[in-house]
């Protein structure tokens, strides 16, 4: 594989030579099966070779020593290559390409070796020090694991505040400290401010259960004011609509993958996390279905497949997607090709509305979803039927939309008779 990329038989015997060369051939393969393009191995297998020499250097004499000697060697490589006055921005990237393909080729050949992982919270916070909070969180509030993320993600914040104010021992919370939390945390949205409040009451209250807290605190803890139906939905014109999938280049694989995924959210609301989990076996042919299942509110959809949608599917099945055995639909362009992430989907979909010139609060997927809802109750559908259509929880999540029924609103003001002036 080596003599694919390295014309030169000399330099092919110096990668060989080395006591990781192995590994690095290893390596060299999988990169290959991935897709790479080939500046990539020639920028990643010289930096392998003086990873080895480094680790070689420390006494490493088998490859399942080299993780020790990884930080070390990241450490050397940002001070030897960063220049002087660096921005910390700039030595986090230095230090991430310096990491990256070490740590993807130990993953290969060291047994059990998982790397650093890239979560945001790559740690539960408070771990060893809250007992079985999260697997109380599964097991008995039955949360999927998105949510429990979501409780690490208000939690990380609240145990580095804690850390900083050397208050170490859980049984010294006050209301005080909570309220110097919640004070620091102003610069969140009303919504994102609620939703931590509700997880640090959550947090106390099991703590208490558990005595760690010797009193429930969870009281002191009070969210701000956020009222139902105070929001506008993101629902944009189907003009806007136009305009944004007129931006998508067809030509190309990304185009094409986009294209579809575009239209699977502005004409069957689904979510984000709905489009990047189809799978192949969720798309029925022969009685023309689109299945969607295990939905937010718990129960699975089936729709029938749009002419318009079905025929961007099967453009992207046909041309864009990789050739593999793996059953997601819905692949990254660029290597490694690893099934699409629901971020990389709401991303997507911001991509082209900012490209259309779209204004709209927050825009992502959750817009051209907010957009097919608007549509369904401006063509007058009971709302049970738009819920149900969309998997909406509750009627409730429907009665927004009755908001912004401009065209309804106007008749009414109006009355008998009268003009628009």
């Amino acid at each position: 594989m080596l003599e694919r990329y390295f014309v030169r038989p000399k330099t092919v015997d110096q990668i060989r030579s080395s006591w990781i060369g192995g590994a690095i051939e290893q390596y060299v393969e999988w990169l290959n099966k991935q897709g790479y393009a080939q500046r990539n191995v020639f920028h990643r297998v010289p930096l392998l070779r003086r990873f080895g020499e480094f680790a070689q250097a420390r006494g490493a004499t088998v490859w399942d020593q080299l993780p020790t000697h990884l930080d070390a060697f990241v450490a050397k490589w940002v001070r030897t290559h960063g220049r002087q006055g660096n921005s910390e921005a700039a030595r986090k990237k230095l230090a991430s390409v310096a990491r990256n393909a070490p740590q993807q080729m130990l993953r290969l050949v060291v047994p059990g070796y998982s790397g650093r992982p890239r979560a945001r919270w790559a740690r539960e916070p408070f771990q060893g020090r809250v007992g079985g909070f999260y697997s109380y969180l599964r097991e008995e509030r039955g949360l999927r694991d998105a949510s429990v993320l979501h409780y690490k993600n208000h939690l990380g914040p609240f145990e580095r505040y804690l850390d900083r104010i050397q208050l170490l021992d859980l049984r010294d919370l006050t209301p005080a400290v909570l309220g110097g939390f919640i004070a620091e945390s102003r610069h969140l949205g009303r919504t994102s401010l609620r939703d931590r409040c509700g997880v640090l009451r959550v947090f106390l209250r099991y703590l208490h259960r558990e005595q760690l807290l010797r009193k429930d605190l969870s009281a002191a803890v009070e969210s701000p004011q956020a009222y139902r139906l105070a929001g506008v939905p993101r629902s944009i014109t189907w003009d806007a609509v136009q305009r944004m999938l007129a931006c998508v280049d067809r030509r190309t694989e990304a185009g094409k993958r986009d294209y579809a995924i575009l239209l699977l959210l502005v004409t069957y609301g689904l979510r984000g996390r709905e489009v990047a989990a189809l799978t192949l076996d969720h798309l029925d042919w022969k009685r023309e279905r689109l299945m969607v299942p295990e939905r937010k509110a718990g129960h699975s959809t089936a729709y029938p497949l749009s002419p318009t949608v079905g025929a961007a599917l099967i453009d992207y099945l046909r041309h864009g997607r990789p050739n593999t055995t793996e059953r997601r639909v819905f692949f990254r362009v660029l290597a490694p090709r690893t099934p699409l992430g629901c971020a990389a989907v709401s991303t997507r979909a911001a991509y082209y509305l900012h490209k259309a010139g779209v204004e709209a609060p927050r825009l992502g997927s959750h817009t051209l979803r907010h957009t097919c809802v608007q549509r369904l109750v401006d063509a007058d559908f009971p709302f049970k039927v738009i819920g149900d259509y969309v998997g909406h929880r509750s009627a409730e999540s429907t009665e927004i939309y009755t908001k912004v029924a401009t065209e309804a609103l106007r008749d009414v003001a109006l009355g008998d008779g009268e003009e628009v002036i």
